[in-house]
């Protein structure tokens, strides 16, 4: 009885690890079990947009031919592959590996662009690239984290060919956290929060120089400083925001401060006086000087 239930053990671990292999080798349609024709499938795939597949074929030609002719190439394709497909955490990932494993690869700046490529865009599926949304609204996390990888590229590798836009995207990320902190001192203002309204604009004008947050930021300190009866702040920051920017919709035609919101409370309309304030509510302060679409 004992050398059946062995032999019985035996040849369900050979069934369990044929299963196995049989699992781990599965080709995606279409593809062959030869390196040179499994990379060319995966090819196929990356052109046709068949993100998907094209991750599975490029896993499975590393799992087979780990130190083939196509191994260093299948992974930093699976970097790309990974991107496109939407999991930009298994791209982040794929890139952090490939960093990790070839230092010195030539191509290695790419997987640092795509890092910075996969951090800001991180949590976000192809719904938004049809229904898009404000950015500037969203956990400021990720753009901070791709700030950090494409400085890092820019450390690294000055003369790399995706130096150019990694520039261009660092400038559009500062103008999106910039305008995050003024989304942030719009929230206190309706809280109730002037003097944390007040800093948060500060902030934007001392850290985020050259964007166009900057004349929102210095309208949002004049603002608080007015409701906290810091007059002479007020003033001086209203003096700095006239002579650079003049056109602002907070300054008048005199350089006076435009707002229905002073020490004293905000301005009411006769409905709202008439209905004891249920309704024409004054709306607190609110700081936005984009574009209507948006943009900057």
């Amino acid at each position: 009885m004992p050398s059946i239930r062995i032999l019985l053990l035996s040849l369900l671990m050979v069934t369990v690890v044929g299963c196995s292999n049989n699992e781990e080798l599965d080709l995606p349609p279409g593809a062959s079990s030869s390196e040179v024709e499994l990379y060319q499938t995966a090819q196929r795939y990356l052109r046709n947009g068949n993100f998907e597949l094209a991750v599975r074929s490029l896993q499975l030609l590393e799992s087979r031919f780990p130190f083939g002719r196509y191994a260093e190439q299948a992974q930093l394709e699976l970097v790309y592959a990974h991107y496109n497909n939407y999991e930009h955490d298994a791209a982040i990932e794929a890139a952090n590996r490939f960093i990790r494993l070839h230092p010195q690869h030539p191509n290695v700046d790419y997987a640092f662009y795509m890092k910075g490529l996969a951090a800001y865009t991180s949590g976000q599926s192809i719904l938004d690239r049809f229904v898009p949304g404000d950015k500037t609204k969203r956990d400021p996390g990720q753009a901070r984290e791709s700030f950090a990888e494409f400085a890092q590229l820019l450390a690294r590798y000055p003369d790399s060919a995706y130096a150019t836009d990694a520039k261009s995207r660092m400038v559009h990320l500062r103008h999106l956290l910039a305008r995050h902190e003024i989304n942030v001192a719009n929230y206190y203002f309706k809280r109730g929060a002037y003097l944390a309204a007040a800093n948060r604009g500060r902030y934007v004008v001392e850290n985020f120089q050259q964007t166009p947050a900057v004349a929102d930021g210095l309208a949002v300190m004049v603002q608080g400083y007015v409701l906290l009866e810091l007059e002479e702040l007020a003033q001086d920051t209203l003096n700095v925001l006239v002579l650079n920017y003049p056109n602002h919709p907070s300054v008048g035609k005199n350089g006076e401060f435009i707002s229905n919101y002073t020490a004293a409370g905000p301005e009411r309309s006769a409905i709202n006086k008439m209905t004891l304030g249920l309704f024409d509510r004054p709306r607190p302060p609110e700081f936005d000087n984009r574009p209507a679409d948006g943009s900057y």
